[in-house]
């Protein structure tokens, strides 16, 4: 048991360690290399509907208000969001991408879905289960971790 659990752990630190890197050099290409792996997630965490808050954006990237802020300063100036104030609340800030950020949500979307595709060819239908499972597992230990 002790060798599976060293195995185990060194697949997930080099797993968790080449996503983030191979993620970084597969997502700020050329055409968006005035963006940063954190900008692209927040890119993401806004998303394509019409316009989200900031406090819904913050919650879904597990970040503070503040730091949001500052993260928005930076994509405003790059073109990629637009922020505006609430017409029924001008205390709720709303952000929205731009047509140049749906362009790097789309790119970003892409790469997921090719890292996706690339998993689930290698996987018999019997597997599946499995691996939902251990992704569950996964996301249960970094949802509760520092609670």
């Amino acid at each position: 048991m002790e060798d599976i659990y060293k195995k185990i752990n060194y697949i997930l630190v080099q797993l968790i360690n080449e996503i983030w890197e191979l993620e970084a050099k597969a997502i700020i290409t050329d055409r968006f290399k005035d963006l940063t792996n954190n900008d692209m997630h927040v890119i993401e965490a806004i998303g394509l509907e019409k316009e989200s808050n900031m406090s819904s954006v913050a919650k879904k990237l597990n970040i503070t208000v503040g730091s949001l802020t500052t993260a928005i300063n930076h994509l405003v100036k790059k073109q990629y969001v637009e922020r505006s104030r609430s017409e029924e609340d001008r205390r709720v800030v709303l952000v929205k991408l731009t047509d140049k950020g749906v362009d790097a949500y789309r790119h970003h979307e892409e790469y997921h879905r090719q890292m996706t595709e690339a998993v689930l060819e290698k996987l018999d239908e019997k597997d599946i289960p499995v691996l939902m499972k251990m992704l569950d597992a996964l996301d249960d230990f970094f949802k509760g971790y520092g609670k």
